[in-house]
């Protein structure tokens, strides 16, 4: 296990030092979530016009079930492995560029990872019929959101890859819950 927390901690460094004072105002804004708001009011527009309003109220309901269930699956790992974050742990942070305002204690998992691959996955499911290209771009983005996190020094990869495999996972089954109410709820609705 120590193997891999050092070849986790090379990584990092590696990837990290990759970094340029000129670019960090970028990597900044891409990890903050706020940033995110022109593209979810564009793919809540697609849903709208696509699905109508019924299925776009589901689908909030249910991405809201979805982004709350990463962030506390990602607290509970947070405070059950206890790791520190790279941006304070002795030994790494003395090599690293250290970007984000602040740190934090504990990173293993990350939830921006899990939270922008889970939305990612969700939406880029409901949309792969009427918009295809859409999931490969929501997969960049996600991608990039969790590199971010990487460049800023507050999380190792480790953290990300977990991220994303606990973002796919409950992305997908939120999927499939958001499928299940639209069939029971609205289309069978519908149909009498």
């Amino acid at each position: 296990m120590e193997k891999l927390a050092e070849l986790d901690r090379e990584i990092f460094l590696f990837l990290n030092n990759l970094g340029s004072d000129d670019w960090d105002w970028l990597w900044v804004a891409i990890s903050d979530k706020w940033m995110a708001i022109p593209l979810y009011a564009i793919l809540l527009y697609l849903l709208f016009k696509k699905f109508g309003w019924k299925p776009t109220l589901v689908t909030i309901i249910v991405v809201a079930l979805l982004v709350t269930a990463t962030d506390q699956l990602a607290n509970l790992f947070k405070h059950g492995f206890e790791r520190p974050r790279p941006c304070g742990q002795e030994g790494v942070m003395e090599y690293a560029r250290i970007v984000a305002g602040r740190c934090g204690r504990f990173g293993f998992f990350s939830a921006h990872a899990a939270n922008s691959t889970g939305v990612a996955i969700f939406l880029g499911l409901i949309f792969r019929k009427v918009y295809p290209k859409l999931f490969g771009f929501l997969i960049f983005w996600a991608f990039i959101v969790s590199y971010s996190r990487i460049y800023l020094g507050v999380h190792y990869p480790g953290d990300v890859i977990t991220g994303w495999f606990f973002g796919a996972l409950l992305g997908y089954l939120f999927y499939r819950l958001r499928e299940l109410l639209i069939d029971r709820f609205i289309r069978k609705s519908t149909e009498t």
